[in-house]
């Protein structure tokens, strides 16, 4: 524990606030064999007589073990706890580990090596993580920052995390050279060298020194472990190699099953510092320890091992956890295992939430699948072709469910059929493939229509409505839906019920009638009040995109704020990134070009749809600020819109396809891409996307008509320009605005103009209106900012993004002055002009507005 004073202190803290009723969340971070494990062991000794320490490991298995850690605290807990843990049951391990936590006397939870998290404990933490500091409870959470991915599922926790008001961040540095000096004390080692070899990382330092072979000092890490395994004996270290095939810490019954001569074989082990023995299980002191003794075992040894270990848990009449029986199995090559065992490992993770998991087990199942039924392999290609769609892993999917498909059509049951043709409808439409949707959709309604099973019907009835609904056909659309909702009342069915409703009131909207919003609102009550939380995301979502393409972005932001709190809470994370594309949206609309660039890049690794609608904010923002890239962007987010063919995809790509030809003045090649595609949004698009289509092709000088729908667009068609620039002042719009007003000949609207752009960062625009000034012979036309004001979303300064971060700092005014060389005076009026520019009343509000607008990155 050698230079953790700082980080034990903070655990101390924490232990001592939860037992006063205060909760908390610690994350430890680093590299392997930085000392997370130790770290987190010592609160042991930190907690009162009545304080309970539970803890659980993330296994480092090919597929995760569903509540893998949380499964390590049988034992430990409540009776039912266990088994809503041994059942995969997610609602009663939410509910009832809450309980575990709230109870009497401190409780601290770790959770180690978050990194190989599966996805069902990531949602019972997400969950607990938001109601933490109400319990006298410390979440202790460990992991390796270096092993995240940018779509690693553990940085949604952390987002989580981040928004939470009682967190402590321990990132363990190395140990300095003064530290690896005094472990090198007493040892005949050049510490100079150690230090240099091991970079300061403690096991290594560790394993080193007890390597006891000097003259050679090891070069990784494995040739340490294996110097150190070199004193032990030969039976002993065929023990390790047994062990060492298991992921996780090993149950006393299974370790004395498969080691020859039970526990005592292990004692050398134990002394040499390798293993840790307690009651009811045996673990390796360190994980490395235990990756670098399997990689250095042959390919049949490795194997005979799992056999080993494979057979002992089977033989041993206790109930089995069916993930790490498949893990063996698959390692060991036992197919017979993997079909006996991997369908209800698929159904756990699949029921717990832990989809990512549930195709892997799937996929070893279809690989399989000669050795099932054809009634079977259709079931089974069904589930894994879900759960693919559920991931994002569209074209899988689509593949799977095809092959499921030709298979109900060999058995002839009908129902079953249609189902399927339902689902490879849905898979479709997320693959970008609209007619393959609608040839399924279509084929699905007619078989089922005389199937005989009113719900089925009803579902594809549904699904027809919504393909309606997306391509424009909005009385089709209206007519089936209605019928939906029927036979769903009848059926009694809140799902199908507030589908069909949402489709209704989406294309009413459309057509614009005015019980829209009366039918939306019922599609939405009938959602929340039958528990069904992704339909009633499906109601915010039409809601929220309807309420933008009529300008109310007001109201947009009222709804928006609702439906992303509930999404969040509920952990439906794939409405969750597209009501950040919304939000996205709503920053565009207010001027707030960078920040709508950064909430569009949180959606850029969503499904193929949502990352289209992602990608014409992102360009666009790029585009009206000037900075390279955005045509790029906004390239792939018109092939991606073209796929579908759809006229609410197509239109805000061509208008701002459109937008950045004319700003850059070389619009033919994006006329030429748009122009086909115009009559299909003219007769199916949203009010605004046609009325802004159409202004962007005359803009580039290519004459359509335009409609009297009182749109802004649509008034600047008709050489409106004021009275559309005063529609889009009071709604909010002020890129508009300015657009709107570069139609007047009088230089004061143009002067208006060129203000608001400047205070935008909007550089392209900005220099076409000093152009028309200019030409009409304004003498003295204002100088833009300078570029690195305009490349930050509160148009500060450079000195105002140096005296910004250095109050990230917490540094006084005075001491920014020395720092900058500057007056005190000055640095007043500086500080000043930030908290203004951020709208902040307090330093402290002002570093968390900049560090949310991106200002602090480099920092």
């Amino acid at each position: 524990m050698l230079e953790r004073e700082q980080e034990l202190a903070e655990l101390s803290a924490a232990v001592r606030e939860a037992a006063g009723g205060m909760g908390s969340i610690v994350l430890i971070n680093g590299e392997a064999g930085i000392g997370k494990t130790n770290l987190a062991g010592s609160l042991s000794s930190m907690l009162p007589p009545d304080g309970r320490l539970l803890v659980g490991y993330c296994d480092d298995l090919a597929t995760r073990r569903v509540f893998g850690p949380l499964r390590d605290l049988a034992g430990e807990v409540g009776a039912a706890l266990a088994e809503a843990l041994e059942s995969a049951d997610r609602t009663r391990v939410i509910e009832l580990l809450q309980a575990e936590l709230a109870g009497a006397g401190p409780t601290v939870l770790v959770v180690e090596d978050l990194h190989w998290v599966d996805e069902a404990t990531l949602d019972v933490l997400r969950f607990l993580a938001r109601r933490v500091s109400t319990m006298p409870a410390v979440l202790v959470l460990t992991y390796r920052d270096d092993e995240l991915t940018r779509d690693h599922p553990l940085r949604h926790l952390l987002g989580v995390v981040a928004r939470t008001e009682r967190v402590r961040r321990l990132a363990l540095p190395p140990l300095s050279p003064d530290a690896v000096r005094r472990l090198g004390d007493g040892h005949d080692i050049d510490v100079d060298r150690l230090y240099a070899l091991t970079a300061g990382n403690p096991f290594f330092v560790v394993e080193v020194l007890a390597a006891h072979d000097h003259e050679k000092v090891p070069a990784t890490v494995s040739e340490a472990v294996q110097a150190r395994l070199h004193s032990l004996d030969v039976s002993a270290r065929d023990a390790l190699e047994l062990l060492s095939v298991i992921p996780s810490s090993v149950e006393r019954w299974l370790a004395e099953t498969i080691v020859p001569g039970g526990l005592p074989a292990l004692a050398s082990a134990e002394r040499s510092g390798v293993l840790v023995l307690e009651a009811d299980r045996v673990a390796f002191r360190h994980e490395l320890t235990r990756r670098s003794i399997v990689d250095s075992m042959p390919v049949t040894r490795r194997v005979a091992c799992h056999r080993t270990v494979l057979r002992a848990m089977l033989d041993a009449g206790r109930s089995v956890d069916v993930s790490r029986v498949v893990h063996h199995a698959a390692e060991a090559g036992d197919d017979d295992i993997i079909v006996k065992y991997g369908w209800a490992a698929a159904h756990e993770a699949a029921s717990a939430g832990s989809h990512t998991e549930a195709v892997a087990h799937y996929r070893r199942l279809v690989e399989r699948r000669a050795a099932f039924t054809p009634a079977d392999q259709a079931e089974l290609l069904e589930g894994y072709a879900v759960e693919c769609y559920t991931v994002g892993l569209a074209d899988l999917a689509v593949a799977a469910q095809q092959d499921a498909v030709r298979l109900r059509r060999e058995l002839r049951d009908p129902v079953a059929l249609g189902l399927a043709l339902r689902w490879l409808s849905r898979m479709h439409w997320w693959a970008v493939d609209r007619p393959a949707a609608e040839a399924a959709a279509a084929e699905a309604t007619v078989i089922l229509t005389d199937a005989g099973d009113a719900r089925a019907l009803a579902l594809a009835l549904s699904n027809e409505s919504h393909l309606h609904m997306l391509s424009g056909r909005l009385e089709e659309s209206i007519t089936i839906g209605r019928r939906a909702a029927r036979m769903a009342r009848e059926l009694d069915d809140a799902a199908i019920l507030s589908h069909a409703l949402t489709n209704i009131g989406g294309s009413l909207w459309y057509v614009y009638q005015s019980d829209a919003r009366t039918v939306l609102a019922e599609a939405l009550e009938v959602a929340l009040a039958a528990g069904e939380g992704e339909h009633a995301c499906r109601v915010w979502t039409a809601l929220v995109w309807l309420l933008i393409d009529s300008g109310q972005i007001a109201e947009a932001e009222t709804v928006l704020r609702d439906a992303l709190e509930f999404a969040d809470e509920g952990e439906f994370l794939g409405y969750l990134r597209h009501f950040r594309v919304c939000e996205s949206v709503i920053s565009l609309a207010r001027g707030h070009l960078h920040q709508a660039e950064r909430q569009a890049e949180l959606a850029l690794d969503a499904q193929t749809i949502t990352r289209g609608e992602a990608l014409v904010v992102q360009g666009r923002a790029r585009v009206r600020r000037g900075l390279p890239g955005g045509r790029e962007i906004l390239d792939e987010a018109w092939q991606i819109a073209r796929r579908l063919g759809e006229a609410q995809r197509l239109a805000p790509a061509a208008s701002a396809l459109l937008e950045a030809a004319w700003l850059d003045g070389d619009a033919a090649a994006a006329v030429t891409a748009v122009l086909p595609w115009y009559e299909e949004v003219r007769r199916h698009g949203l009010k605004g996307d046609r009325a802004e289509l159409g202004h962007w092709l005359r803009r580039v000088g290519t004459p359509v008509g335009a409609e009297f729908s009182g749109h802004p667009y649509a008034l600047l068609a008709h050489g409106q320009w004021r009275e559309a620039a005063e529609v889009w002042q009071r709604a909010g719009y002020p890129y508009e605005h300015a657009l709107a007003l570069t139609e007047s000949d009088d230089p004061a609207d143009l002067l208006i103009a060129l203000r608001t752009l400047d205070g935008l960062g909007a550089e392209p625009l900005g220099r076409r209106v000093r152009e028309r000034l200019r030409a009409l012979g304004v003498s003295r036309v204002p100088r833009g900012p300078m570029s690195s004001t305009r490349q930050n979303a509160a148009q500060l300064t450079g000195r105002q993004l140096e005296v910004v971060g250095l109050l990230a700092e917490g540094l006084t005014n005075a001491e920014i002055a020395a720092r900058l060389v500057l007056s005190v005076r000055t640095v007043d009026a500086h500080v000043a002009a930030v908290l203004g520019k951020l709208h902040a009343r307090t330093r402290h509000d002002a570093v968390r507005e900049a560090r949310r607008l991106g200002l602090l990155d480099d920092r």
